[in-house]
């Protein structure tokens, strides 16, 4: 058997071309800077862009109903970006699942929590990286944009009401065009008799909202959450399938008007977190609905 050792020897080695240049640290640097400023002005002028314009606006709730689990800062980078995004996720995620990235397709970007920091009063901060994110839309393999399954009237609207924060009772002296309603005093919702599924949901959802947002001290307006609760009630519509095309959002001008744009964010957030907490408990009562209809015996 002859030796290969001679392979290993320097004096075999070939030269090597290098055509790069060194890797540039200060450049690199200066390069996620100039990135990072993009994003952040991007977030500014979108908040500004959806206080302005009542489509525009609608179409951020769109945007924060497929993705519930992102912030409103990232939900509004995809409502620039890829506004019609269904499914996003980095270069590797989709490749880990088998789907590629068709040739041309340019990414977006999103903040990703980096590590933290202690600020100079003393208080913790968390820094923020960019990450690029591709729709499903932009992969190849035939991927398609997936159907949503919705659950049937009666399950949605028991998901709604699973573990609500207030008792809800059927009321025939509601005013005359008040399908349900919240009312502070007695911590309870009212929802008038006889009303079809989608009604149901659609007032409930929003009563709901009032409910999840008072905090019991005694201090709660409705008039003061009245645009919150309407948003959330739109985003949880477009969630599980209820028909929206009721909801109108012309007014969002004069309900943002003089507002900041860090105070329109925040705005953005009490919306974002009151339709996750109950989006959160639909979820886990549907899917253990399913989990037991799974586990049922054939007959």
């Amino acid at each position: 058997m002859g030796s290969f050792d001679d392979l290993f020897q320097h004096g075999n080695e070939q030269p090597v071309t290098r055509n790069s240049k060194p890797f540039d640290k200060e450049a690199w640097k200066k390069q996620k800077q100039e990135q990072r400023e993009m994003v952040y002005s991007m977030i500014e002028n979108t908040v500004e862009d959806v206080a302005r314009d009542g489509v525009k606006f609608q179409s951020y709730l769109d945007v924060q109903s497929r993705f519930d689990h992102y912030s409103v800062a990232n939900a509004l980078l995809i409502l620039a970006q890829k506004p019609d995004a269904t499914r996003i996720a980095d270069f590797d995620t989709w490749k880990e699942q088998g789907a590629y990235i068709r040739k041309k397709e340019t990414g977006f970007y999103i903040l990703e929590p980096g590590d933290e920091y202690r600020c100079d009063d003393g208080t913790v901060g968390i820094s923020y990286n960019l990450k690029k994110m591709f729709d499903i839309s932009q992969t190849g393999n035939s991927r398609k944009r997936e159907t949503p399954t919705y659950p049937d009237d009666r399950t949605r609207i028991k998901a709604l009401m699973d573990h609500a924060p207030v008792p809800i009772c059927i009321s025939d002296i509601l005013p005359e065009g008040t399908n349900a309603l919240y009312q502070p005093d007695t911590r309870e919702i009212q929802i008038r008799k006889g009303m079809d599924a989608g009604s149901i949901f659609r007032a409930l959802s929003q009563e709901l909202a009032h409910a999840e947002m008072d905090t019991g001290d005694g201090r709660y307006r409705r008039t003061d959450h009245t645009f919150h609760a309407y948003c959330v009630s739109y985003i949880l519509c477009k969630q599980y399938g209820v028909d929206t095309s009721g909801y109108s959002f012309d007014r969002t001008p004069q309900v943002l008007d003089g507002m900041s744009a860090k105070e329109i964010r925040a705005e953005l957030s009490v919306i974002r977190e009151t339709a996750g907490e109950i989006s959160g408990r639909m979820k886990r009562m549907i899917a253990q609905y399913r989990q037991q209809k799974r586990q049922e015996p054939e007959h």
